[in-house]
C-alpha cells in the first residue's frame, strides 16, 4: 500500500464533512459494513510484517484468518506509539467498517486504545500484553497474551548442551517482567543440564535499536558467550550478528533459522493464528469475547522452531522429555529453592511457580546466575 495514502487515511476522518461524506452510522460504522453479514478485523504493528520478530509473529497469525468466509483484514505497519496509532484504529473503524481492532503494540495500550475504547463503546480492542485489569478498564478492552517463558526455557536447555564454555547470552530491551522471566527462564532450561552454567545479560533500553543491538551482541561474545538468545522487537540483528561471529543461536518471536540455518538451535515463537481465530469464532457466532486470555505450549499459544543441525542428540532428548512435561499442563519453570542475583531467597524450597502464578506476571528479578542488573 502507498505510504502517502496511509498517511492521508489517517488524517482523513479529522473533519466532519470527512464522516458525511462517507454516510457514517449511528454507532460509528458504514452503512455498508452494518448491513453486511461478515466482519472486518483490523491489526496495527509497530514495525514492519517482515521483520523476523514480534510483527512477523502477529501478521502471520493475521494471515491465518484471511481464509475464513465473511473476514476481512486491515493492516497497518510501521505505525508509532503515539497518536498516530489512534488515528489508524479510528480510520479502521470508520472508513474500512472494523469492528474487532487488534493494536498489537506494548505502548498502544495506554493511553491511545484506551482513548478509541472509550470513544467507540460498540467496537472491541483486543491488546498483546498483560495490561487489562477488570474493574479498572472498559469492558470493551482486553489483553491476550501466552507463556512464553516455557519457550525460553526449552531453548535454554538446548543451549545447555551446546555451550562449551559455559556462558549462554541475553540481549534485553527492557526489565519489565516478562523480559526478565524470559531471561530467568533460559538460565534455569541451561541449568537443567549444568548448573555451573552462567547467563550474561545486557540491556539495549529500546525495542528496536538495530546499533545497540549488535553492540551488546558483539560484547556478550567478546566474553565468552557462545549461544545467544534475545527478547527485542527484531532479532535479525543478533541472530546474524552471532552467527557472523560463530556463536549459536536461539530464536525468539518468530522463526530465525533462515538467517542462520548451521547455527540456529531452536526458537520460542508466538503461535496468534490460533488466539486470533478463537476471538474472531467468537465475533462472528456473536458470542461475546473474553476481557484476559492466556496460554502455553499446550494451549497452542506458543511453539517451538524445528532443532537446528548443530542439536546434540542427548539435547534433543532433554528438550523432547521436557517438552511432553510442559504439554500435560501445569509445569513451574520457577520453582524452590531459588534466590535472586543479589543472594536474596526469591522461592522456598518446595515452593513452585506455574505459568499462571500471578507472582510471574509481576516479576522483579534475575535468579542468581545471571549476570547482569535490572537497574
Amino acid at each position: 500500500m502507498n505510504p502517502q495514502f496511509l498517511i492521508n487515511r489517517r488524517r482523513f476522518l479529522q473533519t466532519s464533512a470527512a464522516g458525511a461524506a462517507l454516510g457514517i452510522v449511528g454507532g460509528g460504522l458504514p452503512l455498508q459494513s452494518a448491513l453486511a453479514a461478515s466482519a472486518t478485523i483490523g491489526f496495527i504493528y509497530v514495525g514492519p510484517k517482515d521483520d523476523y520478530g514480534y510483527n512477523q509473529a502477529h501478521a502471520e497469525g493475521a494471515a491465518a484468518l484471511k481464509a475464513i468466509e465473511g473476514i476481512t483484514i486491515v493492516e497497518e505497519e510501521n505505525v508509532p506509539e503515539t497518536v498516530d496509532v489512534q488515528k489508524t484504529m479510528e480510520s479502521m473503524i470508520n472508513l474500512d467498517g472494523a469492528s474487532l481492532l487488534f493494536p498489537t503494540s506494548f505502548g498502544y495500550f495506554d493511553p491511545h486504545m484506551l482513548a478509541m475504547a472509550a470513544k467507540f463503546p460498540d467496537i472491541q480492542f483486543r491488546h498483546c500484553g498483560g495490561m487489562w485489569t477488570e474493574g479498572k478498564h472498559p469492558k470493551n478492552t482486553g489483553s491476550y497474551f501466552g507463556y512464553i517463558g516455557q519457550g525460553q526455557y526449552l531453548n535454554g536447555i538446548v543451549a545447555g548442551h551446546t555451550s562449551k564454555t559455559k556462558k549462554i547470552g541475553f540481549v534485553a530491551a527492557k526489565p519489565i517482567p516478562q523480559v526478565l522471566l524470559n531471561i530467568n527462564s533460559f538460565l534455569l532450561g541451561a541449568r537443567a543440564v549444568d548448573p555451573a552454567i552462567t547467563c550474561q545479560v545486557i540491556f539495549t533500553g529500546e525495542w528496536s535499536l538495530a546499533v545497540k543491538e549488535a553492540e551488546a551482541t558483539n560484547a556478550l561474545i567478546d566474553q565468552g558467550v557462545d549461544v545467544v538468545t534475545c527478547h527485542v522487537d527484531s532479532p535479525k540483528v543478533v541472530v546474524e550478528t552471532a552467527a557472523g561471529r560463530g556463536a549459536f543461536i536461539c530464536g525468539y518471536h518468530a522463526n530465525q533459522s533462515p538467517l542462520a540455518p548451521e547455527k540456529y538451535l531452536t526458537g520460542a515463537e508466538w503461535n496468534w493464528a490460533n488466539v486470533y481465530k478463537m476471538y474472531v469464532e467468537k465475533l462472528m457466532a456473536s458470542e461475546e469475547l473474553p476481557n484476559f486470555t492466556r496460554g502455553g505450549l499446550a494451549d497452542g499459544f506458543v511453539k517451538m522452531s524445528p532443532l537446528g543441525p548443530a542439536v546434540s542428540e542427548p539435547a534433543k532428548k532433554q528438550f523432547d522429555d521436557t517438552l511432553a512435561e510442559i504439554m500435560k499442563g501445569g509445569f513451574a519453570v520457577i520453582k524452590g529453592p531459588l534466590k535472586n542475583n543479589k543472594g536474596d531467597a526469591v522461592a522456598a524450597e518446595g515452593q513452585v511457580f506455574v505459568e499462571t502464578a500471578p507472582e510471574l506476571e509481576s516479576m522483579d528479578y534475575l535468579v542468581e546466575g545471571v549476570v547482569g542488573s535490572t537497574s
